[in-house]
């Protein structure tokens, strides 16, 4: 009988393995910038049920390798509410929240129990040709979090279910610098010994504020938050989640839930929330390690940050320009004269990436001529030409121009004309132009002269 041949290996197209070669380039900064944070990761047991949970343990995995603190605050809904109808047992919710009676909290504590230790073994795995091969994982827990009972609210007695009163920060940090992953399952005792059911989330906002987390993310069913045109959100600030939950914008369960505390959480110094569809592969990663992200962001300022250019951002700038200047976009610049010329720039920041620039440049006027400026080399990131920077930079050098008592912006472009005209600049002739930049007027490139008066 012959011998059953071995499959030939699919070999690596180049476009595949310079994507990859891309990517990794890319997530590098990031990979530094986190290294010794701590993320503070929460889910509900739906995640546990769906096909995504050996993922997620994966992607757990590999942001503890790459020297990432972690704490993971689990949710049991879904299997709680198995238990219960085991037992002949209906649920009852007030707003959101579920009522625990003597009988519920029975079936809360074996189903908490239960959804921990199928956690904890999921992230005790080796498996060959995983994230999990080769490494290990110490996860850690324990009685972290005192509760106070809910009480009662609207006339409905919640018993046992209970609020976060108090989160022993210093222990839990304490594990985190022991390399641990620490696990926090949403049950509380209090000070007289009696046992809580609480909220995942309420437990994951009170936890990610308590260790001051870096960033708190909120594993959902939904992509994300999104606007009333039923858009994703890529970004927002806290103040302007807050004005979205006072609109009543509809959003998805586990989103409306959790939304309230990501607010909080993120006002009261907690780096960054985000809302993560835990359906998509990779979402962390996706999110994490690259420029564009996947889902929603919460901070407490604006994410982008637009500020005078310094010395430091001398490379950054030529990153972004090269190609502008390759395809003749742009003028040319060599390092030495934008060295020379940085404090005419502002710079877009992003997580200390330059996404975008431009420069004033003040010209000289012939007496009796109204002083001017030109404003050149704006120039924004492909991937974030549709946020609207490059307009906030248009903006941003018109107030430094005005600032300067200057009467007008040129702009000379060869592809770009009717942006600069949509935004109230009237097209002329290099006549125009002060006598200085008139000199320096390059024919063959033929630029367009735009005007506006500031």
């Amino acid at each position: 009988m012959p011998e059953p041949q071995k499959a030939a290996a699919t070999p690596i197209s180049p476009a595949t393995d310079s994507r990859l070669v891309a990517w990794v380039r890319q997530a590098a900064p990031y990979i530094h910038a986190f290294r010794g944070k701590t993320f503070v990761i929460a889910f509900g047991g739906e995640v546990l049920e769906s096909e995504a949970a050996q993922a997620l343990i994966h992607d757990v995995a590999l942001l503890d390798a790459m020297g990432i603190r972690l704490v993971l605050v689990h949710g049991a809904r879904p299997q709680i509410d198995a238990e219960m109808q085991s037992r002949g047992l209906t649920p009852r919710f007030h707003k959101g929240l579920r009522v625990t009676d003597a009988e519920v909290l029975e079936c809360v504590k074996r189903a908490m129990g239960v959804t921990r230790i199928e956690i904890e073994a999921m992230l005790s795995q080796g498996l060959p040709n995983t994230p999990l091969a080769g490494g290990f994982l110490r996860v850690t827990g324990g009685n972290f979090i005192t509760a106070r009972p809910v009480g009662v609210v609207d006339g409905v007695d919640f018993q046992y279910t209970g609020a976060v009163r108090k989160v022993v920060a210093e222990e839990i940090q304490g594990d985190l610098a022991q390399e641990n992953v620490v696990l926090i399952t949403p049950i509380g005792a209090s000070p007289t010994g009696e046992i809580f059911n609480l909220a995942w989330e309420e437990v994951a906002e009170a936890v990610a504020t308590a260790v001051k987390a870096d960033k708190l993310i909120y594993l959902c069913a939904s992509p994300g938050l999104i606007d009333k045109k039923r858009n994703l959100i890529d970004a927002l600030t806290a103040d302007e989640a807050h004005t979205l939950l006072n609109r009543k914008v509809a959003q998805a369960d586990d989103v409306t839930r959790a939304l309230p505390g990501a607010v909080r959480a993120c006002r009261a110094g907690v780096g960054r929330v985000h809302f993560l569809d835990y359906r998509s592969d990779g979402a962390m990663l996706m999110e994490f390690f690259t420029r564009e992200g996947i889902g929603t962001v919460l901070t407490s300022a604006p994410l982008a940050t637009l500020r005078n250019a310094t010395h430091e951002d001398v490379g950054g700038i030529l990153a972004l320009i090269a190609p502008l200047e390759a395809d003749g976009t742009l003028v040319r610049r060599g390092r030495e004269r934008l060295e020379m010329e940085i404090d005419r720039f502002s710079v877009l920041d992003l997580d200390g990436i330059i996404v975008g620039c431009a420069a004033l440049y003040p010209l000289s006027a012939a007496r009796g001529e109204t002083r001017g400026a030109e404003l050149a080399c704006l120039a924004v990131m492909p991937e974030y030409r549709r946020a609207g920077y490059g307009d906030q930079l248009r903006s941003h050098i018109e107030q430094r121009a005005a600032k300067m008592k200057l009467k007008k912006l040129f702009v000379l472009t060869t592809r770009t004309a009717h942006w600069f005209i949509e935004r109230g600049f009237v097209e002329t002739t290099a006549d125009s132009l002060p006598p200085g930049k008139r000199e320096l007027y390059n024919l063959q490139r033929r630029s367009k002269v735009l005007v506006k008066s500031l």
